[in-house]
């Protein structure tokens, strides 16, 4: 398989504390050190209560973010397709991709928070086979020559075509999924990458050998094909230069965020509550079925190794953002991966490795550049005599790690 490719996903999470103004401009800001330092991917979702995840519009925020940066992908993480006409969807994407020159891909979801679907009048049982039905017409929108038109339960195309299509030949669709087999499926059907974002939970990590499987079966089913390469594993970490150092950074935040949001909000207060920081790392990074990784580099690269034998093989790695640590160290935390994470995993210090391991191991092949330079200091007088000197004084020859030998014969002068 290709090298392993490196991005982020912002829900966003951040705790009700800070300014709305300068949280979006730090996201932002995180955005355009994730270009420079190299990322391949950036994905932001979409979602509209609990007052923890503030984008409600992840096109709008990837528009932005594309005049701030030049390489990194932009995805819709995601585009809830319940929430919104096709139609619409499909002309923000097609703008969002000129916008961005052609760094746009196209991620959705049926929608994350029963909050979001409440406040609108929707019944969860209908959102997946409606989120099903969306991807379909907005991928016929993107691809159809003529004009076309369709009638569904909840929404009505007369004459449809779009008047642009997207700057890049084939957009890249891509879909969330958690630990049900509803996610792969849709993959497979409609030939998406995946954002996996269940690998975050104990029950996800489990499901993870067998997901795969159902992309596969159900692109046998429709005649599609589906390939690893966008697969995408969403894992939580904060990296730092030791594990002391991480879980000092990490703890407060963990814990807050962990009593605060993930059981106080979204379980509804059905889950561990941690009395202390370092209870809430040792359960969330050091139990036998941990979650997410604090700690150093080399533990991340390991976390890697191991996700990537527990599921057969994929093509890219989602850190999930998070408040944590404060600003400082988490964008410390970002580079850290950048720098050292990330060409381990690849393999971009093997050559380095073996050059200098060749060069410690025959060291002895290198002494004949020592002799020529010797060998010309001893044809040369002062060059001897300065040698000599150096010799009385215990040093070595310049350049040639080599002592003048007892009597040796001076040179008569330069030839």
């Amino acid at each position: 398989m290709a090298d392993l490719r490196f991005g982020a996903f912002l829900a966003p999470h951040h705790p009700i504390a800070e300014h709305p103004m300068l949280q979006f401009q730090g996201d932002l800001r995180l955005v355009e050190l994730l270009d420079q330092l190299g990322y391949d991917e950036f994905w932001c979702g979409e979602h509209h209560s609990t007052g923890w995840e503030i984008i409600a519009s992840p096109e709008l925020f990837l528009a932005a973010a594309a005049e701030r940066t030049s390489r990194i992908m932009l995805g819709t993480g995601v585009v809830s397709l319940p929430y919104h006409h096709p139609f619409m969807v499909a002309q923000r994407m097609v703008q969002l991709d000129y916008q961005s020159r052609g760094r746009a891909i196209f991620g959705s979801g049926p929608g994350a928070l029963p909050s979001d679907a409440h406040t609108l009048g929707l019944d969860p049982m209908v959102l997946r086979d409606r989120q099903d039905e969306a991807m379909g017409v907005i991928k016929r929108l993107f691809e159809a020559e003529e004009r076309f038109s369709y009638e569904s339960e909840w929404f009505t195309l007369k004459d449809a075509k779009l008047q642009l299509k997207p700057l890049q030949e084939r957009m890249e669709f891509a879909v969330a999924s958690m630990v049900s087999p509803s996610g792969m499926t849709l993959a497979g059907k409609h030939e998406a990458g995946v954002l996996s974002i269940g690998s975050m939970s104990k029950e996800g990590i489990r499901a993870l050998p067998m997901q795969w499987s159902f992309a596969e079966e159900s692109a046998q089913k429709h005649g599609t094909t589906v390939d690893r390469k966008n697969w995408r594993i969403v894992l939580s970490w904060h990296i730092a230069e030791t594990r002391e150092e991480a879980r000092k950074q990490a703890g407060e935040g963990l814990l807050h965020h962990n009593n605060a949001y993930t059981v106080g909000t979204l379980a509804g207060g059905d889950g561990p509550i941690y009395d202390t920081p370092d209870e809430a790392v040792d359960a969330v990074a050091f139990a036998d079925e941990s979650t997410a990784v604090i700690g150093t580099p080399d533990d991340l690269v390991a976390r890697i190794r191991q996700m990537q034998e527990i599921t057969g093989g994929f093509g890219c790695v989602i850190g999930f953002v998070h408040d944590w640590a404060n600003r400082e160290d988490t964008l410390r935390s970002w580079d850290l991966v950048a720098r050292y994470v990330v060409p381990e995993v690849n393999g971009l210090l093997d050559g380095y490795r073996d050059s200098h391991r060749f060069v410690v191991e025959n060291r002895g092949v290198w002494n004949r550049a020592g002799d020529a330079i010797a060998s010309k200091i001893r044809e040369n007088e002062r060059a001897l005599e300065a040698a000599e000197l150096d010799e009385a004084r215990g040093r070595r020859v310049p350049g040639s790690g080599l002592r003048v030998a007892e009597g040796a014969e001076k040179p008569k002068g330069d030839r």
